[in-house]
């Protein structure tokens, strides 16, 4: 299947899924068997992993009180990666209080941000479906990269055009590598590494 054949194929999902499926959810739904399959491959112990899908209950927990799903967590290493955007000040702020107290967390990057519903700088913003569509993309052309081993990387993308890489890369040129795909995209106006390089 070509890549315009399964971005359409994607877009027909999504748009059958939206009505019900909580957005910063439904890439974990579409997403899941591959991620299984990834983690099942990944350079990590299982214990490494365990840890991992603990803090993300945590943090899916901290969302459930709050009654939001304006957020989306990515997770190495137990080095969380916060994106999305609050339209209530409050709630972001309570979310990243709460989420900053979790214990098990070793390094927290925080780029949720807050912005007033009528404040008129949304009117530029990505559209739900524009960030999926970008974000998909961006993992993509990490995919069959050679001397790039994808399962190590995680990826997010923000309703201002920035993707954001989490990961870990075996060497520098792996590193620049990697960065290069995911920045090399229709869109993409920045890129923020959160890449360790270790062997």
């Amino acid at each position: 299947m070509d890549t315009g054949a399964l971005v359409r194929l994607l877009a027909l999902v999504l748009g059958l899924l939206w009505a019900g499926a909580a957005q910063a959810q439904l890439t974990d739904i579409l997403t899941a068997p591959k991620t299984l399959f990834d983690r099942a491959i990944e350079a990590r112990s299982a214990g490494n992993i365990a840890k991992d899908n603990a803090v993300v209950l945590k943090i899916n927990g901290i969302m459930a009180n709050l009654g939001t799903v304006k957020a989306s967590t990515e997770i190495y290493e137990q080095r969380v990666l916060i994106t999305g955007l609050f339209d209530d000040k409050a709630l972001h702020d309570r979310f990243e209080r709460e989420v900053r107290a979790l214990k098990d967390v070793k390094k927290l990057y925080w780029h949720a941000a807050y912005l007033a519903k009528d404040d008129p700088k949304r009117k530029g913003l990505l559209s739900w479906d524009e960030v999926l569509a970008m974000n998909t993309k961006a993992g993509a052309r990490l995919v069959g990269t050679a001397g790039v081993a994808d399962v190590n990387y995680r990826n997010a993308t923000d309703v201002f055009g920035t993707v954001y890489l989490l990961g870990r890369a075996r060497s520098a040129e792996e590193k620049k590598k990697a960065e290069s795909r995911v920045r090399d995209g229709a869109g993409v106006k920045k890129l923020v590494s959160y890449v360790d390089m270790r062997p």
